[in-house]
């Protein structure tokens, strides 16, 4: 009889990330199950599936525990398939403790790209990197008004995540010509967004770019909406998840944000379910809309196990090389690292809108179901 293929995760069940953890641990559930409804896992070509299996610990959403808890699922429960945390911070302690190992690390829930700049050969990054969410921001605003050219970035600090991605929302829109007439931090304990929103509204720009942790971007969206600052694109980072939209109601209309994944964008599938497939089995997990960190780490177990079915084998090195190498799509996307650091190459993230009580994509232009919505109140 087949042995099972262990799958192991440290899973954010308590703590600040409790809502993305369980919903990633639902999504990598919902791939598991299907796996073992079509038979297994086949680890070599012509031998019958092997069930999988999912081990899970809490890690409260704390990096030590991650540490604990990652170094327990290898050498202990000597998981053969190790999916990362949800949160950059936490992917990034886990990552070491992987590399320690000789663990490959399957990072679905951290797209920071320091984490692929420290020299670790065992990462692979499922999600593009955090540089490139806000890549089209300008591009698409400069669509709706070719006289934009002011530029706000209001973020959290410290922390690698908001600055990464409001630096690569700036660096794009200066090669369109925009110049920045605000960059202010806060820090996240205590943020002054009345002060913030004041300078809003006498800077007027054309495009605000926010982030930082959710409950940060929620209770700015907030002030803005109170306020009605004169601002032409708000660009949130939290504002495509269901938190978000909870938390505004109707108000939500006209925010912008980065999605990994949508479910009725337009992809080409080579490997795996549909997105409408893959959507039936997430509503059947979901503890309760569905929402990308579960889509995120159902796409990890679905990569991991076209690199298992390629390599043939279950050795870890024998699918780190099969993961470099690989190029083929799945309801996610397009999947491709650079060999060399793990970081994904072959897929770009989405800009979404909410019009009219709904997301839509409006960048990049293959994908685009509708203009984007300016100004934004």
């Amino acid at each position: 009889m087949p042995r099972a293929v262990t799958v192991g995760i440290p899973a954010s069940l308590s703590g600040q990330f409790r809502i993305q953890g369980r919903q990633a641990l639902a999504g990598l559930e919902a791939w598991a199950e299907d796996v073992n409804r079509a038979g297994g896992l086949k680890v070599r070509s012509g031998e019958a599936g092997n069930p999988v299996t999912v081990v899970h610990y809490d890690d409260e959403s704390e990096p030590d525990r991650v540490r604990e808890i990652t170094g327990r699922l290898i050498a202990g429960d000597r998981v053969d398939l190790l999916m990362g945390p949800y949160s950059s911070v936490l992917a990034r302690t886990a990552a070491a403790v992987a590399e320690e190992q000789g663990q490959v690390l399957w990072n679905q829930g951290g797209a920071a790209d320091g984490i692929y700049r420290r020299g670790y050969s065992n990462v692979v990054g499922i999600l593009t990197p955090a540089s490139e969410y806000l890549a089209g921001l300008a591009a698409v605003v400069r669509e709706a008004d070719p006289e934009a050219r002011r530029l706000a970035i209001v973020r959290a600090t410290p922390g690698a995540f908001p600055r990464v991605v409001s630096s690569g929302a700036e660096r794009s829109a200066r090669g369109l010509g925009f110049e920045t007439v605000l960059l202010r931090e806060y820090d996240p304990s205590e943020p002054d967004f009345g002060t913030i929103v004041a300078q809003l509204r006498r800077l007027r720009p054309h495009v605000l770019v926010a982030v930082g942790r959710i409950h940060n971007d929620l209770e700015l969206a907030q002030r803005l909406v109170e306020a009605r600052p004169e601002i032409g694109a708000v660009a949130v980072v939290a504002a495509p998840i269901g938190q978000f939209r909870d938390a505004l109601g109707p108000a939500v209309d006209g925010f912008t944000g980065p999605s990994q994944w949508e479910p009725d964008a337009a992809v080409a599938v080579d490997f795996g379910p549909t997105p409408a497939q893959v959507m039936e089995s997430l509503t059947r997990y979901a503890p309760g809309p569905v929402d990308y960190p579960m889509a995120q780490s159902y796409a990890a177990g679905l990569i991991a196990q076209r690199c298992v079915e390629d390599a043939g084998s279950l050795d870890q090195r024998g699918l780190r090389r099969a993961a470099g190498e690989l190029d083929f799509s799945t309801f996610y996307g397009r999947f491709k690292i650079d060999p060399v650091t793990g970081r994904q190459v072959g897929r770009s993230v989405a800009l979404v809108q909410w019009q009219r009580g709904r997301k839509v994509i409006v960048w990049p232009p293959e994908q685009r179901q509708a203009g984007l919505a300016y100004p934004w109140g």
